[in-house]
């Protein structure tokens, strides 16, 4: 992978920082109006004058979120706003009328980023300043180490605050760096940070939540732990957009930030001048590494511990299925649990890759932690949906088949996604469909002919411990449950919604009808079956064989590609990259050629969306997504395409097909 793809994932240093201080070419210059540009079918990107803008849009949309809205992204100069695409006029609207209204009254937004009247809490942070880079930065600035370290304490006139966050879960960009400290990052980053490092690169300082790689000056240490889930999902992050942040001098400051994850301490109490004390020394999250090939399991590190089994309950409940599209129930069969009251399943092999998903962490993009989830979520809902479990219960991704799986409670499953040849002790289990699984039973998987994903779902649930409200595993951060090895017990819930559904006997497989490609007897997004007729997006009913189509709207940096570019954008077949993975699908190709725009600043992402580093090879981010990147998003795939793209091998061929554009709103 070259140095320019992977300047978007962890591995790499945080995006958004190439010129510290400066506005890139293509920005935006301070006064123009605001515009809200479409980045996709749930999410616009609003292009405001300056970091005040940014931060009162922000804000305001924080504080009085419009109804549908999921998740506020603030970055260098710009706000991404997603919501609930079944909602989109009303919130987008709202958002709209909030970009056009300006800064308040009381602060005309000048630019100064000043914090006299901040609307977040005090955050305070210890420092040794015993940073490998302080007396270089004292070279290059002209002044005395003590001087750096003084102007460093005080910051500039307006003190500091967190503008947004990004690069990795706990990461925030603190504005407010005096002038004379203004440098740049490292010409050849660190291949490790330690987390507690506090760094300085042009007009932003930051410390790493996590070691990992990174270019920044690093000026100290502290051993406050930035970033702790067990905190709680609202408090995981210490640092959030709008905080005033006040660095402190520490003489000497015990070195624990790598302590276990598995004991963090409770939330620090909010003081009456919502000032907030450094925590304890505890745990940062685990280092984040480079994000693996799809057929290798990825580096997801402290996972969450897996119950063991338990004795059996002598009284069982009952379960009954009905078939689908009615309600009258057609059998009742015991539902053996454990003396704990949850049923577990063994999982006594795997294929390549197994993780446990469900729809993820909304939510929560604005202090670093992508939403993650599982690749299709269209796909699990189904799965859930078949056997009467709520839709955001937790099932597993198989990649690749491999699975062997023994139900020690009677219970329901249901497989979606790619097809598999499947059995249960013997009997094949049909795709797209529920099925009783008898206390005792072993599921057993094949490998897909063709597609990448199979989602499982069983009747209750995963109910492995939740980390931020998500049993998702997440291979960009670590959060969530490691890979799912042999031997592994997995407890099942009780997220249920209703009664398992049986196939009509003569009807089709239910809730499997995507289009997109024609395998006799079942539909399935993505999955490119040789010598399999593939509808093309752009004309209905017309079939061509060919790559797998990926329908995409254009992103709001479109105009990043000169007139070639965009003509190569939706004329090129691409093969798909073997450094391809949950984190994003890596296309190869003829390099689309850009316009001297340079690189925009930092700015909000989104699965499906499709950015062009240096190297013109496009990226297309999937689930696990960073938050924030660098390089311009000139395109976004649809629901379909992302499904589609969620079932792509290395070696395939696709095609991205330009859908319909949605308009710009000028605020």
């Amino acid at each position: 992978m070259s140095r320019a793809a992977g300047r978007d994932v962890p591995g790499t240093e945080p995006p958004g920082t190439d010129v510290p201080g400066t506005e890139s070419p293509g920005t935006d210059p301070r006064g123009r109006s605001p515009r809200v540009l479409p980045c996709g079918e749930d999410a616009v990107l609003v292009e405001l004058a300056d970091l005040d803008a940014v931060s009162d849009l922000a804000e305001v949309l924080r504080t009085d979120p419009p109804p549908g809205v999921v998740d506020v992204v603030p970055a260098a100069r710009t706000v991404l706003v997603r919501g609930d695409v079944r909602r989109r006029a009303a919130w987008l609207a709202a958002v709209t009328r909030a970009a056009a209204a300006g800064p308040p009254a009381d602060r005309p937004g000048d630019g100064s980023a000043a914090v006299d009247d901040p609307t977040g809490r005090v955050v305070d942070i210890p420092v040794v300043y015993d940073g490998p880079d302080l007396v270089q930065v004292a070279r290059e600035t002209g002044l005395s180490v003590e001087e750096v370290v003084a102007r460093h304490l005080a910051g500039g006139p307006g003190g500091y605050r967190v503008a947004f966050g990004g690069f990795a879960p706990g990461f925030a960009y603190v504005v407010g760096v005096d002038p004379r400290l203004h440098v740049p990052r490292l010409t050849t980053p660190r291949t490790r940070v330690p987390a507690g490092a506090v760094a300085l690169a042009g007009d932003y300082t930051a410390v790493y939540p996590a070691a990992s790689p990174g270019g920044w000056r690093l000026l100290g240490t502290t051993s406050v732990a930035m970033f702790d889930v067990g905190r709680g999902r609202d408090a995981a992050a210490l640092l959030r957009p709008g905080d005033v942040v006040r660095f402190t001098p520490s003489p000497a400051l015990p070195r624990a930030v790598a302590a276990p994850r598995a004991a963090p301490p409770s939330a620090p109490p909010r003081a009456p001048d919502r000032t907030v004390s450094p925590p304890s020394p505890v745990a940062s999250p685990p280092p984040v590494a480079s994000p693996p090939p799809v057929a290798s399991p990825p580096p997801v590190a402290s996972p969450s511990p897996l119950s063991s089994p338990s004795p059996v309950a002598p009284s069982p409940p009952v379960i009954s299925f009905r078939a689908a599209g009615t309600t009258s129930s057609v059998i009742s069969v015991p539902a053996v649990t454990s003396a704990a009251g949850a049923p577990v399943v063994t999982v006594l092999a795997t294929g390549p890759l197994l993780l446990l998903q469900d729809l993820g962490r909304p939510g929560l993009a604005a202090v670093g932690v992508p939403r993650s989830g599982a690749a299709d979520p269209d796909a699990l809902r189904r799965a859930n949906r078949l056997v009467g479990n709520r839709p955001s219960a937790a099932g597993l991704e198989v990649v690749l088949g491999g699975l062997v799986l023994r139900c020690a409670a009677t219970t329901a499953l249901a497989l979606t996604g790619a097809p598999v040849a499947a059995d249960l002790d013997g009997t094949p289990v049909p795709h797209g469909a529920a099925v009783r699984a008898p206390a005792g039973a072993v599921l057993r998987l094949g490998s897909p002919p063709a597609g990448l994903r199979t989602w499982v779902a069983v009747r209750g649930g995963l109910a492995v411990p939740a980390v931020l409200g998500s049993r998702s595993a997440d291979v960009l951060s670590g959060l969530g449950p490691a890979a799912v090895r042999p031997g592994d017990v997995l407890p099942l819930g009780d997220d249920v919604d209703g009664l398992p559904e049986l196939p009509l006997p003569d009807g089709p497989v239910p809730g499997v009808e995507v289009p997109g490609v024609e395998v006799p007897g079942v539909d399935v997004p993505g999955v490119e079956i040789p010598g399999a007729e593939v509808r093309a997006a752009e004309g209905p009913g017309v079939e061509v064989p060919g790559p797998v189509l990926l329908p995409a709207s254009d992103g709001p940096r479109l105009d990043h590609l000169d007139a070639r570019g965009r003509a190569a954008l939706w004329g090129t077949v691409w093969d798909v990259s073997p450094a391809s993975n949950r984190v994003a699908v890596r296309l190869a190709g003829a390099p689309l050629t850009r316009r001297a725009l340079g690189e925009p600043p930092s700015e909000g992402l989104v699965a499906g969306a499709v950015q062009v580093p240096p190297d013109g090879q496009p990226v297309v981010f999937g689930a696990d997504h960073p938050v924030t990147g660098g390089y311009p998003v000139v395109a976004v795939l649809t629901r379909e395409g992302r499904a589609r793209a969620a079932q792509l091998r290395p070696g395939q061929q696709v095609r991205l097909t330009r859908t319909g554009v949605p308009p710009q709103h000028p605020a």
